[in-house]
């Protein structure tokens, strides 16, 4: 059965998404973030390619049942269908950036993510 998800429609609303299907321990819903070719520096000193990846790593990470709390955005860069968002992470890894890319309906997918700096 398909859930219906809210989509991105800024580069911001996906930080806010991630946090809020974490909470929900959504692993599908925050794969849904990503382009099917994404790629993922996570875990520390890895890469995870591919959205069936990274579903992986995520149903891993909800097994645990962390709770993620919304951290203050940095200011975004756009450029065309292109855009750097950023966040400076409340449990001290340093920053988190990921690139994202406005789709053919307008919403905007992550292309590449480094959740820790």
């Amino acid at each position: 059965m398909s859930v219906d998800r809210e989509k991105a429609a800024t580069p911001e609303d996906i930080t806010r998404l991630f946090v809020e299907r974490v909470n929900a321990g959504d692993a599908e819903g925050l794969a849904e973030l990503y382009e099917p070719d994404a790629v993922m520096a996570y875990p520390p000193g890895q890469v995870t390619s591919g959205r069936a990846a990274i579903l992986a790593l995520f149903e891993a990470m909800i097994a645990a049942r962390p709770t993620f709390a919304p951290e203050e955005p940095l200011p975004t860069i756009v450029t065309g269908d292109l855009a750097l968002t950023s966040t400076r992470a409340k449990d001290g890894t340093g920053g988190r950036a990921q690139v994202v890319r406005r789709q053919a309906d307008g919403s905007w997918l992550r292309v590449l993510d480094r959740p820790e700096g």
